[in-house]
């Protein structure tokens, strides 16, 4: 099975000088795990992840030892240390030089470059363009409708 075939071709993407705010929204609203990052000429330079996002040292948070999130939430509105995190932009936070799989991939493919890179979404080029964005929940969903079409076949051949 071709990639072309699970990946999501709708998805949300920025550019390195988005404040960091803006895409924390993003990926809560289209509930991807992670946003391309495009140059001004649309071509992909960075991932800003969840992971990105949450253990950063750039963030000037140190986890305490008990929840550090909470501590982090905490942190008094319009003081310095909540000002510098609102300053930053997604250049600053994002993984440059991700990995991305070209539109011939297989889910196979896809998925031992997840595993190999430790990742949970890889973007889908075509040309050096992105064209879509893979990711665990996308393949999953495959297998489930693969499951249940072998399900259907099966109850109809009885």
């Amino acid at each position: 099975m071709r990639v072309t075939e699970v990946m999501r071709s709708s998805f949300a993407t920025v550019k390195p000088e988005t404040p960091i705010i803006e895409a924390a929204r993003l990926l809560l609203q289209t509930n991807q795990r992670g946003l391309p990052v495009l140059d001004k000429d649309g071509r992909l330079v960075g991932i800003v992840s969840e992971g990105d996002l949450l253990h950063r040292d750039e963030l000037g948070v140190r986890p305490p030892a008990g929840n550090w999130l909470e501590e982090i939430l905490g942190i008094e509105e319009g003081g310095p240390a909540r000002e510098r995190m609102r300053a930053l932009r997604v250049g600053a936070v994002m993984t440059p030089n991700p990995v991305c799989v070209d539109e011939t991939a297989t889910v196979n493919d896809v998925i031992m470059a997840m595993d190999v890179r430790k990742v949970a979404q890889i973007p889908v080029a075509r040309a050096s363009r992105i064209i879509g964005i893979v990711n665990r929940f996308e393949l999953i969903a495959a297998l489930e409708r693969s499951l249940s079409q072998d399900e259907e076949r099966a109850e109809v051949a009885q």
